[in-house]
């Protein structure tokens, strides 16, 4: 039984397990990106990747919805299931997976579409309602999961791009969720907000794990520390180590680690 198996991972049984990652290898060109990584991540849980910039972070994190394939230089080897499917097999339609794994960028970037058209772009696009009155009802239950539906029906018309950055943030939430998505991946989602904002998505993310894996790249390790429930700390595209967050911040067990949160290198 090698150090991977969900049950040294502290992950419990098998069941648990939503997204599986095996020998995972990134190169853009000749740049070694990301270096053998494997991981195991939990259904319902905040994960948070950590680590200096360059690090190989994001990289790994848009390998999950196969951002990557965006980049003509990129090229990914190793395995990634999802609920035990291989995303990378052929027969996976990258559209269908980003329907299942939503993201959400480090700016806020809501189309130039009114706030109510920005959450139904995506179950438009996804066939996901079958008339207005069921269309009506995923854009209010996707503002309502963001918190965002108080500050938004009176003005569901008005343009996305009019509300405030941490609105904006949620609004960019509420777009990722309204594809009943199960995995939520956020790159340093708060990076832009002021700090009132950013504790309303970090408040936010802690709700969300209710019914989504949230993936969390931050390069807060307060953050980190305050939203997930386990840690992966990346260092020159090696995932250096991986355990529940408290065990991370109180008792690293490699010294690449302690010497991050130390803030020693960084």
């Amino acid at each position: 039984m090698n150090d991977m198996t969900p049950v040294n991972r502290k992950l419990g049984t098998m069941q648990d397990l939503k997204i599986s990652a095996r020998g995972v290898q990134v190169y853009y060109g000749d740049n070694h990106a990301i270096k053998d990584v494997s991981v195991d991540i939990a259904h319902k849980t905040v994960t948070a990747f950590i680590g200096p910039s360059g690090c190989g972070k994001s990289t790994f994190l848009r390998c999950i919805n196969r951002m990557n394939d965006t980049i003509d230089v990129a090229r990914v080897e190793g395995d990634i299931l999802i609920d035990g499917e291989d995303i990378y097999d052929p027969k996976v339609d990258p559209v269908q997976l980003r329907a299942k794994v939503g993201m959400v960028f480090q700016k806020p970037n809501p189309f130039p579409k009114s706030i109510y058209d920005n959450v139904a772009y995506g179950p438009k696009i996804h066939g996901l309602a079958r008339n207005k009155a069921e269309l009506d009802e995923i854009v209010e239950k996707s503002l309502r999961k963001a918190a965002l539906w108080n500050e938004a029906k009176d003005r569901l018309n008005a343009p996305g791009t009019g509300l405030s950055g941490g609105q904006q943030q949620r609004l960019c939430i509420a777009r990722a969720i309204a594809t009943a998505p199960e995995v939520l991946l956020m790159d340093e989602p708060c990076s832009a907000l002021d700090p009132i904002a950013t504790a309303q998505v970090e408040e936010l993310i802690d709700e969300l794990r209710q019914s989504f894996s949230v993936v969390i790249v931050t390069h807060s390790m307060q953050q980190a520390a305050r939203v997930s429930q386990k840690t992966a700390f990346f260092h020159l595209g090696n995932l250096v180590e991986y355990d529940d967050t408290d065990k991370i911040f109180t008792n690293p067990q490699d010294s690449r680690t302690e010497s991050y949160i130390s803030g020693r290198i960084g």
